[in-house]
């Protein structure tokens, strides 16, 4: 069969099948032109969830005649010139516009802010229409309509006009958060209409917008940098989390992206602080010379490559687990909303007609008579009993913080014990109630993580060592990582070009397949350059171990045995939920008090 070239119009629909996969593919292309255009303000409208209308209307720099006519044109574009090692811009392509005019009917008409009048261009299943004069503000406004009436095939794999308008309000979401200078207006009849008024400077204010308002208060700031790369967002503290990944955002350069790699460290950052099934909710913004990270890898430009993804990552850890340890030990703002929900009123009336007629002893307009709890008697076995102090004794670590008199604690001081399990406290402010056997759990577990990393672990020496045969590659990448694995109780030895001798093992983890154990960090180092997989299995081991040497449910404790935990989770990263990712406290706010009770 001879070779021969493609038409024009089938080169753009293969294009358009790379580009263009949905409504929502789309509206990213256009959103992205906008803003690479300088606009401020963004109206995107849909119907049908972006089948049967897309407009995108924006007040950008807009484009003269010739601009226009070259815009339609594959390949044509204004970002870049002759490289790709310094993309700043959103778009850099040259192939949306085509790619949606070959499937679909397009529209754009565009005027620039110094000229007095615009102009309209049309792309119809890849036919151009001739250029013509039209009225228009400054800005652009593309309209696409009938996606995929040219390539009909395409129709079938769409899911329904609702799911497909939720994956464009996700698209503007993620825009508004990476622009919150620019104002979006999210619309049509298919929807309800979304506004994200700009908020200049004020991200963490955007994000409150999109995200609700409960995230400005669950959410510690980021701030770190790491050789040419700097990381910036807000990542919420881990009782604040989600049932799905949807509500963590990643942004390089500005540019939205769903990377596995950043994904994979937000997920390693928050390891033993969320339940199996959560997800945490951040908003990672990643800094870095265009030269260190490849945009280029797909048309979609949703996937990125960096130069040195190890520093990236550790990066990411890091700076997350940082800020964990510095101001993530509070419970979520949520708790005590859902705790108030719980709330039923305490008294409920019988206002039914009791059987066989009204009598005072039954009548629920009867006065009170306090006849068991109040009364002289009950209430004297309460005379002998002090109230308790925030002060603290030694009794749950060897050396507790030295609590100063009269000082102020965040979780206050013991006032009482509830069914032998639960703690209430008094703060300044409110009341806290915790979870006894939960929050020493997590204290024992930190103390014995900080021993994991303080010192060589305790190993245990093979009789006779184990030899595993694996790939040269994967032996080269593990001798690189011998002296970590060293530290970790693991001792490794090259045994020939395709062998590893495991002479010691960790002593924690008891009887190890080495077989399995060493496969594992070989096939992690391939895919992350790091050996992490043996820390956590350790770290599992002591967070098992944590869980059954704490203290009990159901034991009884002095008042300074549950000030002294009180005054140990203070001080502790982390205590703000046990080791599998449960709150260890509630806190209730007096206000939210008094709104029980109908004072405020």
């Amino acid at each position: 069969m001879a070779i021969r070239q493609l038409s024009e119009t089938l080169i753009n629909q293969i294009a358009a099948g790379e580009v263009i996969e949905r409504p929502a593919s789309a509206a990213k292309e256009l959103i992205e032109n906008a803003l690479d255009a300088g606009a401020t303000r963004i109206e995107i409208a849909t119907a049908g969830g972006g089948k049967a209308l897309l407009r995108v209307s924006d007040n950008g720099s807009g484009m003269d005649a010739t601009d226009l006519e070259l815009a339609v044109r594959r390949h044509c574009t204004s970002k870049i010139s002759e490289t790709l090692e310094d993309i700043r811009t959103l778009g850099f392509r040259g192939e949306a516009l085509p790619s949606i005019g070959s499937v679909a009917r397009l529209s754009i008409a565009s005027r620039r802010r110094d000229s007095t009048g615009g102009h309209e261009i049309a792309v119809t299943g890849g036919k151009i229409a001739h250029m013509r004069p039209a009225a228009a503000n400054p800005g652009t406004i593309v309209e696409v309509r009938d996606l995929f009436f040219a390539t009909p095939a395409r129709l079938k794999f769409l899911k329904t006009e609702k799911a497909e308008a939720g994956a464009i309000t996700e698209i503007v979401k993620r825009m508004a958060i990476a622009f919150p200078a620019v104002r979006f207006v999210l619309s049509g009849s298919d929807r309800t209409t979304l506004e994200f008024p700009a908020t200049g400077d004020d991200h963490l204010a955007r994000m409150a917008q999109v995200l609700g308002k409960e995230f400005r208060d669950n959410a510690i700031a980021l701030d770190a940098v790491r050789e040419e790369i700097s990381l910036t967002g807000f990542a919420g503290v881990p009782t604040f989390n989600r049932g799905n990944s949807a509500h963590q955002y990643a942004f390089v350069n500005g540019r939205p992206v769903q990377d596995k790699l950043i994904l994979s460290a937000i997920r390693g950052a928050y390891a033993e602080t969320i339940p199996s099934g959560r997800y945490p909710v951040a908003v990672l913004s990643i800094t870095l010379d265009p030269a260190l990270v490849d945009v280029n890898v797909h048309p979609a430009k949703s996937d990125v490559r960096f130069r040195d993804p190890g520093l990236v990552r550790g990066l990411i850890v890091g700076a997350i687990r940082e800020a964990l340890a510095r101001d993530g030990s509070r419970a979520a703002t949520t708790g005590a909303s859902d705790m108030l929900r719980s709330f039923r009123p305490g008294f409920q009336p019988n206002t039914q007609r009791p059987q066989g007629g009204w009598s005072a002893e039954t009548s629920p307009s009867r006065p009170f008579q306090p006849t068991t709890g109040f009364g002289e008697r009950p209430q004297a076995s309460f005379d002998g009993l002090s109230m308790p102090t925030a002060r603290a004794e030694p009794q749950f670590s060897p050396q507790p913080p030295a609590p100063e008199p009269n000082a102020r604690y965040p979780l206050g001081a013991a006032r009482a014990q509830i069914h032998a399990n639960y703690i209430v406290a008094q703060t300044e402010d409110g009341l806290v109630i915790v979870d006894q056997h939960a929050a020493h759990e997590r204290l024992v577990f930190e103390a014995m993580r900080k021993a994991l990393h303080s010192k060589r672990l305790a190993s245990q020496v093979l009789l006779i060592p184990e030899i595993i045969d694996i790939p040269e590659e994967d032996c080269d990448r593990l001798m690189q990582h011998a002296a970590e694995l060293s530290e970790l109780g693991l001792a490794i030895e090259r045994f020939g070009p395709g062998a590893i001798a495991v002479r010691e093992t960790p002593a924690m983890l008891g009887e190890v397949d080495a077989h399995g154990l060493i496969r594992q960090l070989a096939d992690e180092i391939a895919e992350w350059d790091t050996a992490s997989g043996l820390s956590a299995k350790l770290e599992y081991v002591a967070a098992t171990m944590a869980c059954h040497g704490s203290v009990r449910s159901g034991r009884r404790l002095r008042p300074e045995e549950m000030n002294a935990l009180l005054r140990e989770m203070e001080v502790t990263p982390g205590s703000g939920q046990c080791n599998h990712g449960r709150p260890t406290y509630i806190e209730l706010k007096l206000s939210d008090i008094e709104r029980l009770f109908g004072r405020s």
